[in-house]
């Protein structure tokens, strides 16, 4: 019943409701709001303002990195080489890369810290730096041999700060499915 009653009282006064004369806003507000959007639209565009000295400091600053995997052959490579390229306007301290070794179900992750007993990371890139690492794969099959088995190989590259900054994957060999 009570639904009922409810439900007869919205539907009796709903049109002194909606029968409100609206007034919208005056001419000069709605300039003002256009000025303010596009003035803000104007920062946002030009994302730079001078500070003095003549020198421009980024407005937003944008970590952004460019990661590249490259193999020495089509199927079956022996040597993966990883380009990290700091393309963003602040500088990237880059920590460990993680490479990853994946099929469907299963996926084995190792930390590369350098090569030839030399520890690269954590590494500071400054803007537009670059840097290049050559990963021996015959190393990690050595260390356990199932991983030839594992037909993808994925690079993800994090801040030292634990913020994923890239990745790239590559296949090893070919497989009826692409992963």
């Amino acid at each position: 019943m009570k639904h009922a009653l409810t439900t007869f009282f919205l539907l009796a006064f709903s049109e002194r409701i909606l029968a409100q004369n609206e007034i919208g806003p005056e001419g000069h507000k709605l300039v003002w709001i256009l000025i303010v959007a596009v003035a803000l639209a104007a920062i946002f565009l030009f994302g730079t303002f001078k500070i003095s000295g003549f020198v421009k400091k980024p407005l937003f600053k944008k970590k952004k990195v460019t990661v590249e995997l490259m193999k020495d052959r089509l199927y079956y490579p022996d040597t993966l080489e990883l380009t990290i390229t700091n393309t963003g306007n602040t500088d990237v301290d880059i920590d460990t890369p993680l490479l990853v070794f994946s099929s469907i179900w299963l996926k084995r992750k190792f930390k590369l810290k350098g090569t030839q007993n030399n520890w690269f990371y954590p590494l500071y890139l400054m803007k537009g730096q670059s840097h290049t690492l050559n990963i021996d794969l015959n190393r990690f099959y050595g260390f356990d041999k199932t991983l030839k088995r594992l037909p993808k190989v994925k690079v993800i590259v994090s801040e030292a700060k634990g913020k994923k900054l890239g990745s790239r994957q590559v296949l090893l060999r070919k497989t009826l499915f692409n992963l």
